[in-house]
């Protein structure tokens, strides 16, 4: 199965942890994976996005023009790749900051209150994580259990004492799918 995601929205919203927590996921899982980041030129607030490709075959190339999935995060990345998805793919929104309603009858559109949940868990830097959630449990791209591994990888050893609010964060956005 070939997963071409982009994941995009404003840098410090966890869009470049979430493409190296699925690539890593992806060769725990011994698949074959890319992620290419993409960043504006401001480090925080500036757009950011990011391309993983997570494949059974070998990549070809890194490059992403029309995604089978898109995880936007902010409106002006919701303007710019929900159109690009491809007819039968999947479009994840984080309500919490995107109010615009895609009008595309062709791809499957999964909206969540990523920032809300976030807040309920008393956590609001895990947004990234509950979006996560929603969209392993829809695509099956990887597994929780691969994610959840992948953030002691990604996450700085001071932050590991997160991982257990982030797992949280994750179950809630599957829930959302299931």
């Amino acid at each position: 199965m070939l997963h071409e995601i982009i994941i995009a929205g404003f840098g410090g919203q966890g869009v470049m942890s979430m493409g190296q927590l699925l690539s890593y996921s992806g060769m725990i899982e011994d698949k074959y994976v890319s992620w290419l980041p993409s960043y504006g030129p401001e480090q925080r607030g500036g757009t950011a996005n990011a391309s993983v490709v997570i494949s059974d075959e070998p990549v070809g190339s890194p490059v992403i023009s029309y995604p089978t999935a898109a995880i936007v995060l902010n409106k002006p990345s919701f303007d710019k790749f929900e159109p690009l998805v491809l007819p039968g793919g999947v479009l994840i929104v984080n309500t919490s900051l995107i109010e615009a309603k895609s009008k595309r009858t062709d791809i499957t559109i999964i909206e969540v209150p990523a920032s809300e949940i976030a807040n309920e868990l008393g956590e609001p830097r895990i947004a990234n994580s509950v979006i996560l959630g929603a969209y392993i449990e829809y695509s099956k791209a990887v597994s929780q259990d691969s994610i959840i591994e992948s953030l002691k990888k990604v996450l700085p050893e001071r932050r590991h004492n997160m991982i257990p609010v982030n797992k949280k964060a994750l179950e809630k956005g599957a829930e959302l799918v299931k």
